[in-house]
C-alpha cells in the first residue's frame, strides 16, 4: 500500500526525556508505510540523534527553546525536518568518528549515524531562527522494507 501527502508536526521543549516522542512517531510512520522493523529502527535511531544533537548543541539544554520535528510521506519518500533555536554551526567541522584520533571521542558520532542511516542530508542556518535537518529517506529501495507490503 502506497500512501501520499502524510504529514505530522511535532513540537517538543528542550529536554531529553522528549525525543523517545519524536523517535516513536517516525517509527510508527515507517512500518505504517510498509518498512519492516530494523529499517524503522534505523530511521527512528537517525531521528533520535538528529533530535538529541538539536537539545543539547543547538539549544544549549535550554528548555524555553523548542526543537520542531515534521515529517511527510510522499509515496515511497519519507522527508523529516529537526529544527531548533540555536546558533547554528558548520557540520563539516565535526570530526569523523572514524579516523583513529577521534575513536575516543564522543562528539560526531550523532552525525555519522543520521548520514549513514538516511539517503540525504543536508543542513541549513538561518540566522535568528535557528538550524535545520533536513533529512529524506526513500523506503521502497535497498534493506529495511518488508516485501510486498509498499
Amino acid at each position: 500500500m502506497e500512501r501520499d501527502g502524510e504529514r505530522i508536526e511535532i513540537t517538543i521543549s528542550s529536554r531529553f526525556e522528549n525525543i523517545e516522542l519524536v523517535q516513536v512517531v517516525a517509527e510508527h510512520l515507517c512500518e505504517n508505510a510498509g518498512v519492516d522493523e530494523d529499517g524503522s529502527h534505523w530511521v527512528g535511531m537517525a531521528v533520535r540523534e538528529a533530535v538529541a544533537n538539536a537539545i543539547k548543541h543547538g539549544n544549549k539544554l535550554d528548555v524555553r527553546k523548542k526543537v520542531d520535528a515534521t515529517f511527510e510521506l510522499h509515496g515511497s519518500e519519507l522527508e523529516i525536518k529537526i529544527s531548533d533555536e540555536g546558533e547554528g554551526f558548520d557540520p563539516e567541522t565535526v570530526g569523523d568518528p572514524l579516523n583513529p584520533q577521534n575513536l575516543m571521542k564522543t562528539s560526531g558520532r550523532g552525525i555519522f549515524y543520521i548520514r549513514t542511516f538516511m539517503d540525504e542530508v543536508q543542513y541549513s542556518f538561518n540566522p535568528g531562527e535557528g538550524m535545520s535537518l533536513l533529512m529524506t529517506k526513500d523506503l521502497a529501495k535497498g534493506p529495511g522494507v518488508a516485501s510486498g507490503k509498499m
